[in-house]
């Protein structure tokens, strides 16, 4: 059957992924580590995608783009690098792509920290979201969850239409969402047609699309400036677009799926793929060496050239705070 559109595959690259510290620096961020069979995040992410797209943009900062670039040319992918000067959120970085992208152009935008398993159903919930995307429609991936999770947000629905979206709730309220049987785990993938998306941004957050525009219109071969950039709004395209668009349609995915954000998602997908733990649940990531623990359960050394890190795997969300403490008394150990 001939394409009406073509479909691009947007890579939102942004993020140091802090909480990931050690193992993820500025120089090497989390999703260009070779920790999953061989593989780094992203080549995952370009890999689920590679038969169903014709083309990527991959939109990131000047940090990783040799990264991506490398992994792009390897596979020998066309693609289209946008440097982002500094990061101003999801909203202006997915306005970049659309730019970048024919009006008619139908964008799958996923971010790359993502696992995800059951590629058939992957395949069925993506087929799924292009077919309503063509329809005019913005498409976004709900997960059926398996979990009262507190580290993701989730969407109210009622059938294919949203409700409410919700931030990341508190044990008590996740328990709530997954009683009633109508929340879902909020991926941050969507897709669109990329004209749809930009009439939905200008007529809601007309500065952002009138700033991302005048920064596109001034790029350098996919480079934006730093002037230029500063002057967008730095929002989510949750909050810009998603949360407010009366076009959106939410797919319930069936697919398996878990965000890579912190050690414990780590952790639960390394024990799932035959990582060694001790009798008490403790783990080494990083290095060979033989370790013991005495005392402890559920903890996670994490060993790398210059620094160590254990912790306790429900501890993991903290890392954040102390790589925010890094950046100010030893900013060296996160390059």
């Amino acid at each position: 059957m001939e394409k009406k559109h073509n479909i691009i595959h947007v890579i939102l690259t942004g993020g140091v992924g802090s909480r990931l510290w050690p193992l993820s620096r500025k120089s090497r961020p989390k999703q260009y580590l070779e920790i999953f069979d061989g593989k780094s995040l992203f080549e995952l992410t370009v890999d689920r995608n590679q038969d169903i797209v014709d083309k990527v943009i991959v939109v990131g900062n000047i940090d990783n783009c040799d990264l991506s670039r490398a992994i792009l040319e390897k596979k020998n992918i066309p693609y289209l690098d946008i440097v982002e000067a500094t990061p101003r959120n999801t909203a202006a970085a997915i306005a970049f792509a659309a730019f970048a992208a024919d009006p008619e152009d139908i964008l799958i935008v996923t971010p790359m920290d993502h696992i995800i398993e059951k590629k058939d159903l992957y395949d069925i919930a993506v087929a799924d979201a292009i077919k309503k995307a063509g329809e005019g429609n913005i498409v976004t991936f709900g997960i059926v969850p398996t979990k009262p999770e507190t580290g993701y947000g989730y969407i109210e629905a009622k059938g294919e239409n949203v409700v409410s979206f919700r931030e990341k709730p508190n044990l008590v309220t996740a328990k709530g969402f997954l009683a009633k049987k109508n929340f879902l785990w909020n991926s941050g993938m969507f897709c669109f047609k990329a004209g749809v998306l930009l009439e939905e941004l200008k007529h809601f957050q007309p500065k952002i699309y009138k700033k991302s525009k005048k920064v596109w219109d001034h790029n350098d071969n996919g480079k934006l400036d730093l002037e230029l950039s500063m002057e967008i709004p730095a929002i989510s395209v949750d909050y810009a677009v998603m949360e407010r668009s009366k076009k959106i349609k939410v797919i319930h995915s069936q697919f398996l799926w878990s965000d890579l954000g912190s050690f414990e998602s780590v952790y639960d997908y390394l024990l799932a793929k035959g990582h060694p733990v001790d009798e008490n649940g403790n783990m080494v990531i990083g290095v060979q060496n033989f370790t013991a623990f005495i005392g402890m359960k559920n903890t996670i050394l994490v060993a790398t050239e210059n620094a160590n890190l254990v912790l306790q795997k429900e501890y993991s969300q903290d890392v954040k705070d102390l790589y925010n403490e890094l950046e100010v008394e030893k900013p060296e150990l996160l390059e």
